[in-house]
């Protein structure tokens, strides 16, 4: 779909924080002296307009770069993404808000190089005449990048991601944030990082995503922690309460696999300011995960007590009061039922070769006053228990069992009947039968 322009939500609370964590990821690759690639999938225009028509039409710059524009208490980190924002508005006027492909142009050192991709038509022109001018007034000022330093192609960046992975220096930095307008770009993140990583695993992938009530960004942040990369981290901003219709972007996330050492504690200060200084409600928050990868046999081996607390499988496909939900963790087996725990063990030692099943009455059984399960004989005990079926054809002075009929004489329990809770008859309900309903937590572990 090309219908998306990043104009109309320019600036918003989701630009603070994808900006804001894009320029301290750029402050960490810098520090080594060797040249990195910046690639970004869906790069938009490179730089936007806030009196534009776009921009004024829904005014979301209001929560995002707006409260910040005059603030003098900002922290050191949050700071430096503000400074480049003013770069680009000498006037100090707030007129210009740069894009994803402006933050790493200005971040970037001219020995770097810069891959970028935009699908739209006439946002990949804009983005093109952005850098041209870009390139012309360096060029100005002496300073001459070797070789072609930025390349802007018009495509898809999923499908371009592949060719420029590991790329010649090792050392890479990849931005992916696409509309998601549609439910399968939920599905194209996950599957490019997924190859990415095969092919360099050792680079730093930053995803934004919208947090939305839709199930597939629900699940979004928990699929990506199974990707095989050595660790992630994973932060949300919220700045107020979702409405009841579902509508309007509240909360958005950067997830960062492989993210440097320094951003998490650096996040741990920032945050807290952006929700008071962002925040429109009760409902503002914001949340920091990090995690190591670890599935298939490795988690058997380190199982619940070593391994992070990683859910397996379609987490909550399932009704959450109908008790048949996935939630569970490596190593972990599934949940069993009431009434399907193993019998106890016979005198033999062996255990019955599979689950009782839920029986509807009983009686007692010869001699005792426990109840009998009128459930199939299994595989292992069945050849000792009473014959307990019913015969239709008994005559009217004939025991109502086939059991009762054996040559051995009648039972000793035979004569008063059966009670319907499975207690002997004329006793009061003693809670012998073992339930056979759902456990009161939905069966999951």
């Amino acid at each position: 779909m090309l219908s998306y322009r990043h104009a109309f939500h320019a600036g918003n609370h989701a630009d603070v924080l994808k900006h804001f964590v894009q320029v301290q990821l750029h402050l960490y690759m810098n520090q080594k002296d060797a040249a990195y690639t910046y690639i970004d999938t869906h790069s938009g225009a490179g730089v936007y307009a806030l009196d534009s028509n776009f921009a004024t039409k829904n005014a979301e710059f209001d929560t995002g770069i707006g409260p910040l524009w005059s603030r003098t208490d900002l922290p050191p980190a949050l700071a430096e993404y503000l400074n480049l924002v003013k770069g680009m508005n000498p006037s100090g006027k707030m007129r210009y808000y740069p894009g994803s492909p402006y933050v790493a142009d200005q971040m970037t050192r001219l020995e770097d190089r810069l891959r970028l991709f935009e699908l739209h038509p006439a946002d990949s022109k804009i983005l093109a005449d952005n850098f041209r001018k870009a390139e012309a007034h360096r060029a100005e000022q002496g300073e001459r990048a070797r070789g072609r330093r930025v390349i802007i192609e018009r495509g898809d960046g999923f499908g371009s991601l592949k060719a420029l992975l590991p790329p010649p220096s090792r050392r890479a930095l990849v931005l992916i944030d696409p509309p998601y307008e549609v439910k399968d770009d939920y599905r194209k993140v996950k599957d490019a990082l997924d190859e990415a990583l095969g092919r360099f695993p050792s680079g730093i992938y930053a995803v934004w995503y919208p947090v939305l009530q839709r199930m597939e960004s629900r699940q979004f942040a928990d699929k990506l922690k199974r990707l095989p990369a050595k660790e992630w981290l994973n932060v949300t901003l919220t700045v107020s309460t979702p409405g009841p219709d579902g509508f309007g972007l509240h909360s958005s996330g950067m997830f960062i696999l492989n993210p440097p050492y320094t951003l998490e504690p650096m996040l741990r200060e920032v945050m807290p300011y952006l929700v008071q200084v962002l925040g429109k409600d009760a409902g503002a928050s914001f949340v920091i995960e990090t995690g190591t990868q670890v599935t298939g046999a490795a988690a058997a081996r380190l199982g619940n007590a070593n391994g992070p607390r990683v859910p397996v499988g379609n987490a909550r496909r399932a009704s959450p009061l109908s008790g048949t939900g996935s939630l569970r963790l490596p190593g972990q087996a599934m949940p069993q039922r009431a009434s399907e725990k193993p019998a106890a063990e016979g005198a033999g030692g062996a255990k019955s070769a599979g689950p009782s099943r839920a029986k509807r009455f009983s009686r007692p059984e010869a001699g005792e006053g426990r109840p009998v399960s009128r459930s199939r004989d299994n595989a292992a005990g069945g050849k000792d228990r009473p014959d307990e079926r019913f015969d239709p054809a008994r005559g009217d002075n004939q025991p109502r069992y086939a059991d009762q009929r054996r040559p051995s004489g009648p039972r000793n329990g035979a004569a008063g009947g059966a009670r319907r809770d499975g207690g002997p008859a004329g006793q009061g309900a003693t809670g012998g039968r073992p339930g056979n309903g759902r456990p009161r937590n939905g069966g999951r572990g």
